[in-house]
């Protein structure tokens, strides 16, 4: 329990735009006073942000399931290895034929995320972003995972910047934040043991922004993180993020334990979802989006992440399979009006934006398929 003089001091700091240190991050997580820390993160949500809440309209794409690393997280729940019964991967025609049929004229990003196949040789990636491209000029191709593009170096046989300059020119537009998991050496090694380290997770976005091309972060919390690895996990990514700049949006993700070697662990509470999104908002005082991912949330408590810090809820989305198969309950997509309807309700105004937050004109409510 965390004394009030503790978060009173911490609040100043808050209020006067100053940054919080390690210790403050700690001090956060550890009390349970959930009323002054959804304040404070209001007060810098609305600071950056003011009253708008974000959203887009996108559809995944998870080319295949078939994974050659170990993850504890994944193995049972989606990913399977080369050979196992469950395992897909999408021809190139097959991707384009989804696309087609996701494709509406309010789509404005493919979400494109896989697993590791060693089956696929690195043209597969090249010529899946140039043939989306082809078709779909319009819509922004947001696309690999730090942990994607590091295998790519694998198969390529290519230096890491190499790849990503083909990748770029090919019509990579963005990246996505996975894979990140928890940077701590003390939990990474038990939950993705076989997965890139921490340390290189961060050296690969760096030489992404590098080249221009902004990604996401994540945190996946709930499963055998202590508090400590939660604030080490974000003063890493602030860290880099005062290099670079090229991070969009912090995007904290709930463990599901079903169907994973986890499976004994109990899922996260309401209380801790919202502690999650309040010191992200706090800690990352750089980053200028956090994210209350309503497909891992749920969409009623999405809504009162937008008085905790959030200000984007991510996306339409209609098809995902990775965190579905992980065991969320959410339903697999919404409309635009229902996004709408749920922002508004919250009090928050809603604002559709692409994937590098430009706010998106429209003059029609039709989103396309989805749960009506």
């Amino acid at each position: 329990m965390v004394g009030m003089n503790t978060l009173d001091t911490i609040s100043e700091k808050v209020l006067r735009n100053e940054r919080l240190s390690y210790e403050d991050g700690v001090a956060l997580f550890h009390s349970n006073d959930i009323v002054a820390l959804g304040r404070m993160a209001n007060h810098t949500r609305e600071r950056l942000n003011g009253n708008l809440a974000y959203f887009n309209v996108n559809r995944h794409i998870n080319y295949t399931n078939v994974c050659v690393i170990d993850c504890q997280l994944c193995q049972g729940a989606y990913a399977r290895k080369p050979g196992q019964d469950g395992g897909y991967t999408m021809l190139l025609d097959q991707v384009f034929r989804f696309a087609e049929q996701e494709y509406t004229e309010s789509l404005s990003e493919f979400h494109i995320v896989g697993g590791l196949n060693p089956e696929l040789p690195f043209s597969y990636y090249i010529d899946l972003l140039k043939g989306l491209r082809a078709r779909f000029p319009a819509v922004h191709l947001k696309a690999f995972t730090m942990v994607e593009l590091d295998f790519f170096v694998k198969i390529a046989h290519q230096p890491l910047e190499k790849v990503i300059e083909q990748l770029r020119e090919a019509g990579l537009g963005s990246c996505p934040g996975g894979g990140a998991e928890i940077f701590a050496e003390r939990a990474r090694p038990l939950i993705a043991g076989h997965k890139m380290s921490g340390p290189r997770w961060l050296d690969v976005a760096r030489a992404v922004h590098r080249q221009g091309i902004r990604t996401n972060a994540t945190m996946l919390y709930g499963h055998i993180e202590t508090m400590e690895e939660r604030v080490d996990h974000l003063v890493r990514l602030r860290e880099l993020q005062d290099e670079t700049a090229g991070f969009n949006c912090f995007i904290p993700l709930a463990f599901h334990p079903e169907h994973t070697v986890f499976a004994h662990l109990p899922t996260t509470t309401g209380m801790d979802d919202l502690k999650v999104i309040a010191v992200s908002r706090l800690m990352l005082d750089n980053f200028p989006h956090i994210k209350g991912y309503w497909v891992t949330l749920t969409p009623a408590l999405a809504q009162i992440a937008l008085r905790f810090g959030a200000d984007d809820l991510d996306g339409t989305i209609i098809e995902e399979r990775i965190i579905h198969g992980a065991g969320t309950p959410t339903s697999r997509g919404m409309t635009r009006s229902q996004m709408e309807k749920l922002i508004r309700d919250a009090g928050r105004e809603p604002i559709e934006r692409d994937t590098l937050y430009n706010p998106v004109q429209r003059t029609s409510e039709l989103v396309g398929r989805g749960s009506q």
